[in-house]
């Protein structure tokens, strides 16, 4: 693999992994992990569908099952080694990353028409940047791979809050 974008990339990789102690950033990276955050999701999705938002819990379900449908295939094509692990493939982009980012940030936009704070997507931003920054620091992926999630879910993202909505103008 070449580009211009790889030298930086490489660069920040190896000023940052392991920077921080291994179990600190194992468990920032867990929180990418399927069984940890889809649940949140589905108990947002849950919430909203009981509050009679059923399109919109189902547009955040839709966001979900459409990451692995994104990511694997470009893991396949791409099949990029991986920080630490040179021998290994199918690291870009970060299925965790994408994960953490779907979920947290739709559960919160799920959650947003209920609450009039903005704790909600203040957390979701704050669990998803912690899961990719302990991704990068642990060396399970490169700052790219980070990169390349957080925008392929965007368009995911702005999807469902477009079905989600705010307020209705009467």
């Amino acid at each position: 693999m070449s580009g211009p974008l790889l030298v930086p990339d490489h660069a920040l990789s190896r000023a940052a992994v392991r920077t921080v102690p291994d179990a600190v950033t194992e468990r920032l990276a867990d929180l990418g992990d399927i069984p940890v955050a889809v649940p949140v999701l589905a108990l947002a999705m849950a919430y909203a569908a009981w509050r009679g938002r059923r399109l919109a819990a189902l547009a955040a379900g839709l966001a979900m099952a459409l990451v692995p449908a994104l990511i694997v295939p470009l893991k396949a094509w791409t099949a990029r080694p991986g920080p630490l692990e040179p021998w290994a493939a199918g690291y870009f982009p970060s299925g965790h990353t994408a994960t953490a980012l779907t979920a947290y940030v739709g559960a919160a936009l799920l959650l947003a028409p209920h609450t009039r704070r903005r704790w909600p997507m203040a957390a979701a931003l704050v669990l998803s940047a912690a899961t990719a920054t302990g991704l990068v620091l642990r060396g399970f992926h490169w700052p790219l791979d980070v990169l390349a999630s957080v925008l392929l879910c965007v368009p995911l993202l702005l999807g469902v809050r477009r079905v989600a909505g705010g307020r209705r103008r009467p």
